[in-house]
């Protein structure tokens, strides 16, 4: 089986290698006397940088995610299964699974580029400005807490150049604590550069300092328990999550139920703080190929049972035209409470059209796209959530749990919703459900993953919560704890000779 996997494991890391330019060609190619001449080429900027971002939205989902132990090797009921080798935590120096820090620093550089030309113009209005900066240095952090999650020690680089590549800097790593140091000034340069405006631009789908506070809440709680921050830095995320709720009363959860947050026609909807945008005729989720990673070929899927109609699928409306290269281990469909209503929202399970009707195995449902007239493939246009109002009480009740509070009324928020109807206090309500005794961190995880599977946080929440949730739920290797950083790979580690490998992994290059 490794055999196999490792022989389309090239196959599979190309959905996601989409990191390469911008919907138009970077400014940092061009030369600058033709540009930075007017307000219209800082705004064009922004947009540019809030593409790329989009652009890097598979990598960043794969870092986020796809080591998180509910993706098979095993096809259940799909044609093809090339599941990656860090789906199945079987990285090593010849198998990276991500080439050049998956691209980030590209973005990273026109950023720095940005802040350099805004700092130094009097071509913006103040207040213009201030908000550009907000938003540059909120997004630089969000870049480089993503590459500390993922390689610990990286180069932490504020200088802009053109023809930008991360294995020419010829320079050493800067360590974890420093780069860390370097997001928490960054977030703080965000949040003074916004000062009072709170305003949300383009749908949601621009960063804001609503953004810029719940990425100070992630990285508060990530130093609070990995970085021994502890209690302070604990009491600095619950700090931030309290300024959006103050701040932005107009926020919180859908009360109509889980499958409105994510309905094409409800975007921006009040739940949603900060979104990657994708609209139709536009941009599908992860350049369609969301739809060949994880969703059935309707050829497949018609000669399937649906048990919520008692028919086979209908191919022309369950018509995703996918391949399925990353299947999900059949028992994250009964992870799931049958009376919990995120379960059908978010995996849709496949049986046997066989009398018996055998449960076969599930495919993810949250993001169903628009089905356009005369089309017979649905155009995968969802909005992709980074930062929504239920991650704002989750985040809460975590930085409670650590700072002697009572977590209670947010995760019973989150209940409600999921239950609806089916709520009782008495039996589903926190610390009354079935598990809710097996500790405070594990009530967390458990309601994290059924509210946010499909958003790119699995793999990061368990490396919060600690390297013995990671190797309970996930294939990674106990005796390799080191390993669950990433490695870097031959073609960045032989550019820039001062870079040695990730710690725990072979340095076979230098």
């Amino acid at each position: 089986m490794k055999n196999k996997i490792k022989s389309l494991v090239i196959v599979a890391c190309s959905l996601f290698a989409l990191t390469s330019c911008l919907d138009t060609e970077p400014v940092s190619s061009l030369t600058d006397q033709n540009m930075w001449k007017n307000e219209g080429h800082y705004s064009a900027f922004v947009r540019g940088v809030h593409s790329q971002l989009r652009k890097d939205l598979p990598n960043l989902f794969t870092l986020g995610e796809l080591r998180c132990g509910h993706y098979s090797d095993e096809q259940s009921f799909s044609i093809e299964s090339v599941t990656s080798l860090y789906c199945l935590n079987m990285l090593d120096e010849d198998n990276p699974g991500l080439e050049n820090y998956a691209g980030l620093y590209t973005n990273i550089n026109q950023i720095n580029l940005f802040i350099s030309k805004a700092l130094d113009t009097d071509i913006l209005s103040a207040k213009e400005r201030s908000y550009y900066l907000g938003e540059m240095y909120g997004l630089r952090a969000f870049y480089y807490f993503h590459l500390l999650r993922s390689w610990g020690n990286v180069i932490w680089n504020e200088d802009p150049s053109t023809g930008f590549e991360i294995g020419n800097l010829a320079r050493p790593v800067n360590s974890a604590s420093e780069v860390m140091t370097n997001i928490k000034k960054d977030i703080q340069s965000s949040i003074d550069n916004f000062g009072n405006d709170y305003n949300f631009r383009e749908k949601k789908s621009y960063w804001s300092k609503a953004a810029t506070l719940m990425l100070k809440a992630e990285v508060f709680l990530w130093s609070s328990r990995q970085m021994e921050g502890g209690q302070a830095d604990a009491q600095e995320a619950l700090k931030a999550l309290n300024d959006i709720k103050t701040n932005l009363p107009d926020l919180g959860l859908i009360e109509d139920g889980y499958a409105n947050v994510f309905d094409y026609d409800n975007k921006a909807n009040k739940e949603m703080i900060f979104v990657i945008h994708h609209g139709e005729n536009e941009y599908e989720l992860f350049n369609s190929k969301w739809r060949d990673g994880f969703m059935p070929a309707n050829e497949v899927i018609k000669n399937q049972y649906d048990m919520e109609t008692g028919t086979n699928f209908d191919a022309s409306i369950i018509n995703f035209g996918g391949r399925i290269f990353y299947p999900l281990k059949p028992q994250v469909y009964n992870d799931f409470d049958a009376m919990d209503t995120r379960r059908d929202v978010t995996v849709k399970a496949v049986y046997s059209t066989e009398t018996d009707h055998a449960y076969k195995g599930c495919f993810p449902y949250k993001y169903q796209g628009l089905n356009p007239k005369g089309t017979t493939t649905r155009y995968m246009g969802d909005d992709f959530p980074i930062y929504r109002y239920a991650d704002l009480l989750l985040l809460t009740a975590e930085a409670k749990s650590l700072t002697n509070g009572d977590p209670t009324s947010e995760i019973n928020d989150i209940r409600k919703r999921a239950y609806a109807d089916n709520y009782d206090e008495a039996t589903i309500g926190y610390p009354n459900y079935p598990g809710d005794n097996d500790g405070i961190d594990e009530v967390l995880l458990r309601e994290r993953y059924k509210e946010f599977l499909f958003e790119g946080k699995r793999w990061y929440d368990l490396r919060r919560f600690g390297n013995e949730y990671v190797f309970k739920y996930t294939t990674a290797d106990p005796q390799h704890p080191k390993r669950l950083l990433w490695p870097i790979d031959k073609i960045t580690l032989t550019n820039n000779s001062a870079l040695h490998q990730t710690d725990g992994y072979k340095t076979v290059y230098q």
